[in-house]
């Protein structure tokens, strides 16, 4: 039985299979209920425990940290104390040292380094190094985080604060005096609520009310929407100015921070890592960072532009826009409160939603919650092999020289505005067909990678068919988090051979999973041309076509017709219909847009939809494709005058005209760039510069275009979004103009319209 936190029962999980029997999906430690592992001294990790009626206990453990090398030769000369064993197999990284503690690990490693000539984490390195010591803990132990628990048992606190900001300035900052904390919300999965408010309290007593509300509470996480980078950041800073720190841990411990990067997809991103003993600090921001990788849904990272895209934003919830909160607060301290508190509660919403994917993956994987969410799949599947292979007392293989790998197929045979259209798609197309013939990685002595594969497949299946059985919403919720994250580890071990951070990659391996693949989808597309049906584009593992006939487009003769297609594929291959749409347009490879049979569009590629034009030119794109495709192709003109009349007019709001950019480099790497004549002038830089704000990669700033002409320096003529006053408006209505115009010429002959005034649709 576990709880939801309040010390109220709950059955954890009804499951009918033991997934967590697994040793090599979840450790060999079946220890439940480890919400936290810390690192108390170089020698010894503490752990915290879920008890009874959701009381929290702390025991301790010995920590007995390793490397890996691949001869003794290299601890010649070594002075300290070091325990050596060595390993079977042919793995290249022979042999495992054994430290008394984590300093003299770090001193063996250094040791290592100077031996060798090659630092820790270079393929050419003859030793493996692991410097976090919470996953180095969890590798030797076989313990995994959360066993036993559903994520309802974690007892979370949401966190948000506002900011005064003095006069003639944009954004608060800190350091100055004037620009002191206005109210801190924070809001309990419990139900608790409350405000603190600097009306009522100094603001070093503010800061102390809000410790002893985390110390009464003992939250497992606290959560916050750029709580990295903003809010944590400004409490530090306007807590030193009182001699104060934030003793958030569960011992009473400072929190920590330190310099930190997280990739997110191609991108870098500058993000400090902030600890709390005992406790997990989560970003939402972060988190959405992630979701839009596969997603691409997101117009902006703001908590309440993520909030409305969740549809977790209460209709009834005080709006204030951001440089108006100081002002606000003056007069009316209740609206900021409530406004303040309605984002603490989005913040927790946000975390219901997008964090139990992770929880459940630190079930699985030996790291932190925290390291869960930033590491990659390839990274975090590599740990299970390590774990393993050092449970069994294996050698490891040293990182392989990655080669090119060939992708899958990717094209497009007609464009334009197509329909009725069907979705065929492989189900796990690479998964598949690696089960179907057993490739595997040539390294992986211990053949671990099949079984891994076919043990989440079983599990996912048996996941899915217990929701239909569930009896409760908790239950339910976990187990469609569970089989979601089996489906996305499933989908990650092709990407794994490949993978340069991977000891067990095989780019040969890689390479026969994609040709199989190439192959199974040339028969695909051979099948429909047979049955005279119209391929339209083919990605990977799924084609989108025009049925023969418009019975096939039905969702008896659809099924029917994927029941034949995929019949005649290689055993252990399935196709399953993924959609059935009323039209489509094909624009290009991996762009197009869809309209189903209850009048819902989905755009998907940057071509069509690109978070870095304004979103009045999205909405205008977004009409004028719906009216395309339902056949309605005349009315777009008009659509087209409308809104060059709304621009003209000052009709749209600031927020549709602006763009949102993400600084990439430093102010001062975007200055020497731009002396160097090396890249040009950015509005967004610019603009950031003048703001007096220490701004650094991965920050936003929004801002609009004045003037008067078309033709405008942006850099010149850009200015916040802050700054533009409805009683006043200054948005230069001939530049958005002649950006609607080029937009409207440019897609309006793509649906089939004259742009002398003609339509032509044909389908």
């Amino acid at each position: 039985m576990a709880t939801d936190g309040r010390g109220v029962g709950v059955e954890a999980k009804a499951t009918t299979f033991a997934h967590e029997s697994s040793p090599v999906l979840y450790g060999a430690d079946p220890r439940p209920g480890i919400i936290a592992v810390e690192p108390l001294s170089d020698r010894v990790m503490e752990l915290v425990l879920a008890g009874p009626e959701g009381r929290r206990e702390r025991i301790r453990q010995n920590f007995v940290p390793g490397l890996w090398l691949e001869r003794r030769e290299l601890l010649a000369g070594y002075p300290g104390e070091v325990s050596i064993m060595e390993l079977a197999g042919d793995g290249e990284l022979r042999f495992y040292a054994t430290a008394s503690g984590g300093r003299e690990l770090d001193q063996l490693q250094r040791h290592l380094k100077a031996e060798s000539g090659e630092s820790a984490g270079r393929r050419q390195a003859p030793y493996l190094y692991l410097g976090d010591r919470v996953h180095l803990h969890l590798l030797a132990t076989g313990q995994t985080l959360f066993k036993g628990l559903v994520f309802e048992d974690l007892k979370r606190l949401a966190i948000d604060i506002e900011t005064d900001c003095a006069p003639g300035y944009e954004f608060s900052n800190p350091e100055r005096e004037s620009d002191r904390i206005l109210t801190i919300a924070v809001a309990g999965s419990d139900g608790f609520a409350a405000v603190i408010d600097a009306g009522e309290r100094s603001e070093p007593e503010m800061l102390a009310e809000l410790e002893r509300l985390i110390r009464e509470h003992d939250p497992d996480m606290i959560a916050g929407h750029n709580l990295f980078k903003f809010d944590l950041e400004y409490l530090r800073v306007r807590a030193a100015r009182y001699g104060q720190e934030l003793r958030w841990g569960r011992d009473g411990a400072p929190i920590r921070r330190r310099p930190s990067r997280v990739m997110v997809a191609e991108r870098v991103l500058d993000v400090p890592r902030w600890e709390a003993r005992g406790r997990h600090l989560i970003d939402t921001w972060l988190l959405v960072q992630f979701y839009d990788v596969s997603s691409r849904a997101l117009e902006s990272f703001a908590l309440k532009d993520v909030a409305r895209h969740f549809g977790v934003s209460a209709s009834d919830r005080p709006v204030i826009e951001g440089a108006d909160v100081p002002a606000v607060h003056r007069t009316d301290p209740a609206r900021v409160r409530a406004y303040n508190l309605a984002d603490a509660r989005e913040v927790d919403r946000l975390v219901t939603l997008l964090l139990p994917s992770y929880f459940l993956q630190a079930q699985i994987f030996p790291y932190s919650l925290q390291n869960v969410v930033v590491r990659g799949n390839a990274t975090k599947i590599n740990s299970l092999f390590v774990r393993e292979y050092m449970r069994q007392g294996h050698a490891l293989p040293v990182l392989p020289e990655i080669t090119e790998i060939a992708g899958g197929t990717t094209a497009v045979f007609e464009q334009g505005i197509v329909g009725p259209v069907l979705h065929a798609d492989v189900r796990s197309l690479y998964p598949s067909i690696m089960l179907a013939e057993n490739i595997r990685p040539a390294r992986d002595e211990l053949h671990l990678l099949p079984g891994l594969l076919s043990q989440l497949r079983d599990f996912r299946l048996a996941a899915r068919r217990a929701m239909a059985a569930a009896a409760t919403p908790v239950e339910r919720h976990h187990l469609d988090a569970l089989q979601s994250t089996f489906k996305i580890l499933i989908n990650s071990f092709y990407g794994y051979l490949g993978s340069n951070f991977a000891n067990w990659a095989d780019p040969e391996a890689a390479n026969l999973v994609t040709r199989r693949g190439r192959e199974i989808v040339s028969a695909m597309l051979a099948g429909i041309r047979r049955r005279n049906g119209r391929p339209i584009e083919v990605d990977t593992d799924g084609v989108y076509f025009v049925p023969p006939d418009p019975a096939a487009a039905d969702p008896a003769g659809a099924d029917a017709f994927i029941a034949e297609l995929g019949g005649e594929l290689p055993a252990g291959i399935q196709v399953e219909l993924a959609g059935r749409y009323r039209a489509m347009l094909s624009y290009k490879a991996k762009n197009y847009a869809l309209l189903d049979w209850e009048g819902r569009l989905t755009i998907t590629g940057s071509g069509l939809r690109s978070r870095g034009v304004e979103r009045y030119l999205r909405d205008f794109l977004y009409e004028l494709l719906t009216l395309a495709l339902a056949g309605r192709g005349a009315e777009i003109p008009a659509l087209f005058a409308r809104a060059q009349s709304r621009l003209e007019s000052h009709g749209y709001p600031i927020r549709d005209l602006a763009k949102t950019e993400t600084l990439a480099d430093s102010l001062p790497i975007y200055r020497a760039k731009v002396a160097e004549g090396a890249r040009n002038r950015s509005a967004a830089y610019e603009l950031a510069l003048a703001s007096g704000r220490d701004l650094r990669p991965g920050d936003q700033v929004s801002y609009y275009v004045t003037g008067n002409s078309p033709r405008v320096m942006v850099a010149d003529a850009a200015r916040p979004v802050a700054a533009w006053d409805p009683a006043r408006p200054d948005e230069n209505a001939a530049y958005y103009r002649a950006k609607l115009k080029e937009y409207y010429e440019k897609f309006a002959p793509l649906v089939g319209v004259d742009l002398g005034g003609q339509e032509a649709f044909a389908f």
